[in-house]
């Protein structure tokens, strides 16, 4: 599963950006995509998550202003809206897709990470 990320660019306080995340590649189901980011020096923290029935969850600290937004297809979508410069980071976003089972069942799981896209926030 490969997975291109996009969007990431610098910002000042109170502005909007949106990152999209595209999975591509052979595999059953898409299950969880999902958005962390690493801040310098920092651990990798868990940002916002859409799961497969279309629930989802956020990060207290992004919560409503953040949107997570998957389409039709294999690309989810991160609104990102009253940017801080704690929302400085390296974003990344994170697929759990189902690999190809017997016949037209879905196999086991897998997750993959992007490469992750630079969000820049300046007072």
């Amino acid at each position: 599963v490969q997975l291109q990320a996009s969007g990431g660019g610098s910002v000042q306080a109170g502005g909007s950006l949106k990152l999209s995340c595209t999975a591509s590649g052979s595999f059953h189901s898409i299950s969880n995509m999902a958005w962390y980011r690493q801040a310098l020096g920092k651990q990798r923290e868990f940002v916002a998550r859409t799961r497969s029935l279309g629930e989802t969850d956020y990060a207290a600290s992004v919560k409503d202003r953040f949107t997570i937004a998957r389409d039709s297809g294999n690309t989810v979508a991160l609104y990102m809206n009253d940017l801080t410069p704690e929302d400085t980071g390296v974003y990344y976003c994170k697929v759990d897709v189902f690999l190809h089972g017997k016949g037209w069942s879905p196999g086991r799981t897998s997750t993959s990470w992007g490469q992750g896209t630079l969000v820049t926030v300046s007072s």
